[in-house]
């Protein structure tokens, strides 16, 4: 599934080519998405000028005149193309024509993404945005929030960080990659964790995902960029998918394992069990400076 950082990457090469331009026409290939698309779509957005983006967690948000806002998300295998010359694929389920002759198209095989339309002033009451929790790359996101939402939570700290409730948009890639860069080991039950440690957590959770975004996400079965290209980030990896293979940040030590795989929670999380500490419960106090 795409995660924020594909979705940002997604949304960026919808601005660069969208924002300002008029919806001349929308084409429904069909309504039965993991959601139903609206019967009135086309007639409620034909016309519209494309005025901003949002992404909230995972989803994208296109702000268009007359209070109207699409919401879109890519589920598990969605993505969307830009100045697309044919857009008559099997899976090619909503065609945007804008005043340049240019076509957006969004795509998706295993139709889990949908593509909603409600009144821009209805978002923040919208079903998927009532229980999110707070952007990871926002200023409300502190070790203080996090703190507050693991409280007392036994869950390991991996299922925490992935439930939206907690931090939105966070997936599976990106989070085992914060928590080795923060020297945590996923199986830590969430309340476990002190200032010590949720400071550093969320340090690592915006470098990993500044880090992604600036390398156009990571490309894994269907993402790739609006433009047709691919995200890099999964080259710079440390441990996502490297299990079996040596830790980067333990070179040489011989009681090193080496990344290990593991199941939570039907996802497959990868660490270093010497590099990434379980963190006891702890008498410090949660609100220590």
């Amino acid at each position: 599934m795409p995660e924020l950082p594909e979705v940002e990457t997604v949304i960026r090469g919808m601005q660069s080519a969208l924002q300002n331009r008029i919806i001349q026409t929308a084409i429904v290939k069909r309504h039965d998405l993991r959601r139903q698309i609206p019967a009135d779509f086309t007639r409620r957005v034909k016309g519209k000028t494309v005025k901003n983006f949002q992404r909230r967690g995972k989803y994208i948000l296109i702000r268009l005149s007359g209070d109207l806002t699409i919401i879109m998300h890519l589920g598990m295998s969605g993505r969307v193309t830009l100045d697309s010359q044919s857009h008559d694929g099997k899976h090619d389920h909503v065609v945007f024509i804008t005043d340049d002759d240019k076509a957006c198209v969004f795509t998706d095989p295993r139709r889990f993404g949908f593509v909603d339309l409600i009144h821009t002033a209805d978002e923040k009451q919208y079903s998927s945005f009532r229980a999110m929790g707070p952007e990871p790359l926002s200023s409300q996101f502190t070790w203080r929030t996090l703190a507050d939402a693991f409280r007392n939570k036994n869950s390991p700290v991996k299922t925490a960080l992935l439930d939206q409730g907690n931090v939105a948009g966070l997936g599976n890639i990106y989070v085992c990659e914060a928590l080795f860069y923060a020297g945590i080991d996923p199986r830590t039950p969430a309340g476990n964790l002190t200032a010590q440690q949720l400071r550093p957590l969320v340090t690592a959770i915006r470098k990993v995902l500044n880090e992604a975004i600036a390398a156009g996400g990571s490309s894994l079965k269907d993402y790739v960029r609006p433009d047709g290209g691919l995200g890099y980030f999964q080259h710079a990896w440390a441990v996502y998918g490297k299990a079996g293979q040596p830790c980067p940040a333990c070179p040489g030590e011989e009681d090193c394992p080496g990344i290990q795989q593991i199941q939570q929670s039907g996802r497959s999380t990868f660490f270093c069990s010497e590099k990434q500490h379980f963190c006891e419960k702890s008498s410090i106090s949660r609100d220590e400076a």
